[in-house]
């Protein structure tokens, strides 16, 4: 079932049973995806900002953005104007495809996967998964990757704090850890 499909059928009604909301349109939902890849050690690299541009091109369907250092940091030796990663926002069918893909085939495929942390849920209701290896995603083949590089995923809400969000992100069904109390 997509993730819109089981949002409208069951999440909407168990939500407004819970937290007594008298509108649908008051009940929480999921307004957008950032995918962000950070370049780090390669960003000099113009090949390693091009894989990484192709690899969020193929995982999102979307061209990704390419982002640039704000300010000069010695420290970390960047330059103003200098890129600094890629990123895509999804929205709309394409967020829904990606999240119902996300839940159901790439977060199963994560090596030694437990379940997401709830402490991935921030104070405002949204969501925050890093990957280590972004080969989990069914469109990446394993076999025509050069280097494998991280990639972070921020899933915002209209949850008002973090118990509504982690309460919408259960019931859409993101495996979270089991409490072992």
């Amino acid at each position: 079932m997509n993730i819109n499909e089981k949002y409208k059928k069951e999440v909407v009604k168990a939500m407004k049973e819970k937290y007594g909301y008298t509108n649908d349109l008051a009940v929480p939902k999921i307004t957008k995806v950032v995918l962000n890849v950070g370049v780090g050690k390669t960003k000099e690299d113009a090949k390693s900002i091009e894989t990484v541009q192709n690899t969020l091109k193929r995982i999102s369907g979307q061209k990704p953005i390419i982002t640039k250092a704000k300010k000069s940091i010695s420290a970390f030796k960047v330059r103003e104007g200098m890129t600094v990663g890629a990123k895509v926002t999804i929205r709309g069918n394409k967020m829904n495809d990606f999240l119902t893909k996300l839940v159901n085939i790439s977060l199963p495929r994560v090596r030694d996967f437990r379940g997401l942390n709830k402490k991935s849920v921030d104070g405002q209701g949204n969501l925050n998964i890093g990957f280590k290896e972004h080969i989990a995603f069914p469109e990446i083949k394993s076999d025509e990757v050069e280097r494998i590089h991280g990639l972070e995923i921020a899933i915002t809400t209209t949850a008002k704090n973090e118990e509504e969000g982690l309460e919408l992100f259960t019931l859409l069904g993101f495996p979270f850890k089991k409490d072992n109390k």
